[in-house]
């Protein structure tokens, strides 16, 4: 399959069933809401080494959060319900409670319900007091700038997907990088999805294990170009550079939707720009459930049919 003389190799994204969660951060201002986010979303490309997977969804106006402030949707991911249930109280009293003029709130209907305020009142020292508004319970905890408000509970989702990925191969790495730029862009257009990794994009691809002990993964030597001679290289002679971009979603068809999204913009480019190809990390397909086969996902775009 050829996309504007951009191959799209016959390969799949094989990614893993997750828990995960939306949060709204509001603020006074747009910038003090996008600080509570994204400190609330730090340290958290991936849970190998992070303990969950979180990125800001979105921005919101307005008219599209409870308190008719600015604010930002942010999605946290993580390996189990129990491991979300103890990362979203701990990153939200560490990052959003201490940010000035902050307040917090439920993204997400239905689910397990994951204990926001029921965890974080007890800062408040006994001070704290609860008000329910049309069946909804809210925390005021005080601070010194005045209070912090959220909702008691925020709700999940088990249907979750983290690990949904698409490599771009290209003749360069500032043609790499402006390909994996555009991707990010109208990634970000796709609800229910984010790119964990800073800027959405990974330099450092890996593989599932390592020749040293207690590594659990390790750099993806196959696709490193400086490697090319010295290990069994993926990669076709006049590509000298790769990018990653690493897909969590609330549901498969929010990474499916994202995936897509990124690759027609990939493709957009084309060739002229550098592109070789579109290509996707798995891992022979035992790992993970969910198999995001790159041509299907992307033969409505070329307009052909793959079974």
């Amino acid at each position: 399959m050829i996309i504007n003389g951009v191959e799209i190799r016959d390969s799949f994204a094989e990614a893993f069933p997750m828990a995960g969660t939306r949060l709204i951060i509001t603020a006074d201002t747009p910038r003090w809401a996008h600080t509570a986010a994204a400190s609330l979303t730090g340290f958290a490309t991936s849970v190998i080494g992070c303990g969950c997977e979180a990125a800001i969804e979105r921005q919101l106006d307005p008219a599209e959060t409870p308190d008719g402030r600015p604010g930002y949707a942010v999605l946290i991911f993580a390996m189990s319900l129990k491991d979300l249930k103890k990362v979203v109280p701990l990153r939200a009293g560490q990052c959003v409670l201490t940010s000035p003029t902050s307040a917090c709130y439920s993204g997400l209907e239905g689910g397990a319900a994951i204990a926001l305020g029921r965890a974080l009142r007890y800062f408040g020292d006994g001070y704290q007091i609860a008000k329910s508004i049309e069946g909804r319970r809210f925390w005021r905890i005080p601070v010194m700038e005045g209070e912090f408000v959220c909702d008691e509970v925020v709700g999940s989702t088990t249907a979750a997907v983290g690990g949904g990925n698409f490599l771009i191969l290209a003749r360069s790495r500032p043609a790499a990088l402006a390909a994996a730029e555009a991707a990010v862009e109208a990634m970000g257009q796709v609800r229910g999805a984010i790119m964990p990794f800073p800027g959405g994009v990974v330099r450092s691809g890996s593989k599932v294990g390592a020749k040293y002990a207690g590594m659990i993964a390790s750099t993806n030597d196959a696709y490193c170009p400086t490697l090319r001679g010295v290990s069994q290289s993926a990669l076709p002679p006049e590509v000298e550079s790769v990018l990653e971009i690493v897909i969590d979603g609330l549901s498969e068809q929010d990474v499916a939707a994202s995936m897509q999204a990124g690759i027609a913009a990939v493709c957009g480019l084309g060739a002229a720009a550098g592109v070789v190809a579109v290509d996707a990390g798995n891992y022979g397909g035992n790992l993970g459930p969910f198999h995001f086969k790159l041509r299907q996902l992307m033969a409505p775009v070329a307009g052909e049919t793959v079974v």
